[in-house]
């Protein structure tokens, strides 16, 4: 009996556990594709070379990863890690630009047509005339302080690519009233070429980082620019903003294109609201406007080759 009763006991805890279930099996996770698949660098010193060859302009380059680049014999730093580099000619440059690339003792080299511009006289009058001619010792020595910033400034040489997303406007609608690279006569006086591209709007208008990057400069109240903005854009491709009413950024914000750093204003020398709008690489004035598509579509001439 005992012996039964055990077996009972047994049984009844046999049957209190469910049955084995096989294992189901575990779902991969889906793969996220982000953007196009760009093809790897060159393994080998290449150059090629496209965008806005032109006074002014900008372009992109790719090469062997960390070739030093030159433009027109100038040191003008290295590809990153995937080969690409950003170069520019300025407003007086010639009708050939030479680029070259080099690594481990080897040098490829291109040549290109640069295309002249012609730029018209611009007079604007009605300006503060400290502004123009400034004489005032206070203002001066203010002028020299703050020249000492924006080469800060302009030193910066963000590890970024920001340009190769290309550019967007930044601001919306609005009227162009400046072309970049006209010769200004301010107040009468005979000024030095205009290096902004002029967009009337009114004050208050959002102003929106047209690529992304790393601010530099974050100064409400500049003599001539009034509220100013810097954006490195990486490779030192910087971009500036001028006569601001409102800064939305601080020195070291990272920005993302599209995000608003400020609003359009009249401060510093301007006689209306309006941005105006710059962009310099390595010590060169280049044209903001056409940096506009044009850095996006010299990218994807370049992944297609």
């Amino acid at each position: 009996m005992r012996a039964l009763l055990l077996a009972l006991a047994l049984a009844a805890c046999a049957g209190a556990e469910a049955p084995a279930q096989p294992e189901a099996p575990v779902a991969e996770p889906p793969v996220e594709i982000v953007g196009p698949v760009e093809p790897p660098p060159p393994a080998t010193l290449t150059l090629a070379c496209a965008g806005a060859f032109t006074q002014g302009g900008v372009a992109l380059c790719r090469t062997l990863p960390g070739a030093a680049i030159s433009v027109d014999g100038v040191a003008s730093g290295v590809a990153d890690a995937q080969g690409w580099a950003v170069i520019g000619f300025n407003r007086e440059h010639g009708a050939e630009g030479v680029v070259s690339a080099s690594a481990s003792g080897a040098t490829a080299q291109a040549s290109y047509a640069i295309a002249q511009r012609e730029f018209d006289i611009q007079r604007v009058n009605g300006l503060p005339q400290q502004t123009v001619t400034p004489t005032d010792p206070a203002v001066l020595e203010r002028i020299q302080r703050e020249a000492a910033l924006k080469r800060d400034a302009f030193a910066s040489l963000a590890p970024l690519e920001g340009f190769l997303d290309g550019f967007i406007m930044p601001i919306e609608g609005g009227t162009v009233t400046g072309r970049w690279g006209n010769q200004r006569v301010l107040n009468g006086t005979p000024s030095t070429p205009h290096f902004g591209y002029d967009i009337a709007a009114p004050a208050g208008t959002a102003i929106r980082a047209p690529a992304a990057g790393v601010v530099t400069l974050a100064n409400p109240d500049m003599h001539y620019e009034g509220g100013l903005v810097f954006i490195d854009h990486g490779q030192g491709l910087i971009t500036m903003y001028l006569h601001m009413s409102r800064l939305d950024v601080a020195v070291g914000d990272r920005v993302e294109q599209g995000r608003v750093i400020g609003a359009v204003g009249a401060s510093g020398r301007a006689t209306g609201p309006h941005l105006c709008w710059r962009m310099r690489w390595r010590e060169r004035q280049l044209d903001p406007s056409v940096a506009v598509e044009g850095l996006a579509a010299a990218r994807a001439e370049l992944l297609a080759r």
